[in-house]
């Protein structure tokens, strides 16, 4: 199925196909469908008998997936989040025999592109970015409303910026004057407050980051799906992870490192190579795009892909 549903680019295309490894009748979960860049391009690998279990809260994106899923049998579709890939895949049957499953973390460039969405500083619109706009309280609601304390809270933690409190501050005041609605009244609000502009980077960077990651609940969504994803993995299959910022990114090694690590024993107690029992394998280094990409998919500079295979159930 082409269309112009997949004109958007997949970030690092090949080395996630490659990590994948599709087998012709394997099964794929691709946790975060977007617009199907990389569903798309797994289905051309795919045999017949293979299957794929595309994730999204995002309505746009499920229309998108309805589409593919009524053009290719191959095809099921979940109007979810990954936080509920284990409830989901259950239906299916299929838990415990996925041969891989892929996460592309973050904000997708539809989402970025769509002002409605309010996602982007760049662009007006609502100030809404939720992922799904039929659940939670937007942005506006939550900067209108929240707690000095919480807003400062939120910039230091999730958006790492360091003028936190300056912008909170800045916040709570001008909703005292007029509630704050739109994308480019908040990224004005903070580029009056934040001195010192970095070359490249609009001051409202860090903080539209730190609302949406809040709003959305991205972090422990992030580590819940890890985990049930490990447990639906067959032995040796995969789990492949792109992060677009260092929270993201952190959470991913992390999970990793940790399973990666062999059972633990106190120092004074002999163990032998069989009672070292590692649960997955890291597949290489982490990723990056190249030059080449990057020229290419300017969006794409940040993407770190993580990759590992299980080993134990």
């Amino acid at each position: 199925m082409k269309s112009d549903d997949y004109d958007h680019i997949p970030v690092l295309l090949d080395e996630v196909l490659r990590g994948l490894d599709v087998r012709q009748d394997g099964t794929y979960i691709d946790c975060t469908f977007g617009r199907g860049g990389h569903s798309q391009a797994l289905l051309e690998q795919l045999g017949p008998n293979g299957k794929l279990l595309v994730f999204d809260k995002d309505p746009e994106a499920i229309k998108t997936a309805q589409k593919l899923s009524a053009a290719d049998s191959r095809v099921q579709y979940f109007h979810a989040s990954f936080s509920r890939l284990a409830e989901k895949v259950r239906t299916t049957g299929l838990d415990g025999s996925v041969d891989a499953i892929l996460f592309d973390l973050g904000v997708s460039s539809p989402q970025l592109d769509d002002n409605r969405r309010g996602f982007s500083f760049s662009r007006d619109g609502s100030l809404d970015m939720r992922m799904d706009p039929a659940t939670g309280i937007s942005a506006a609601d939550w900067i209108n409303h929240a707690p000095l304390e919480e807003i400062s809270h939120v910039l230091k933690v999730y958006g790492e910026e360091k003028f936190f409190y300056r912008i909170a501050t800045a916040i709570v005041a001008a909703r005292s004057e007029k509630f704050i609605n739109t994308t480019l009244e908040l990224a004005d609000l903070i580029a009056v407050v934040v001195p010192g502009k970095e070359i490249k980077k609009h001051p409202a960077t860090r903080t539209f980051q730190a609302i949406r990651i809040h709003i959305n609940n991205e972090l422990e969504e992030i580590t819940q799906g890890l985990v049930q994803a490990f447990d639906l993995l067959r032995i040796h299959g995969r789990l492949l992870a792109i992060s677009f910022h260092s929270l993201e990114d952190r959470i991913v090694k992390r999970f990793m490192r940790e399973y990666t690590l062999s059972d633990p024993y106190p120092k004074e107690v002999p163990v032998t190579a069989d009672m070292i029992r590692p649960r997955m394998k890291l597949l290489g280094k982490a990723v990056k795009p190249g030059m080449k990409e990057i020229a290419v998919n300017p969006r794409s500079r940040s993407a770190v892909l993580r990759m590992a295979e299980k080993l134990t159930p």
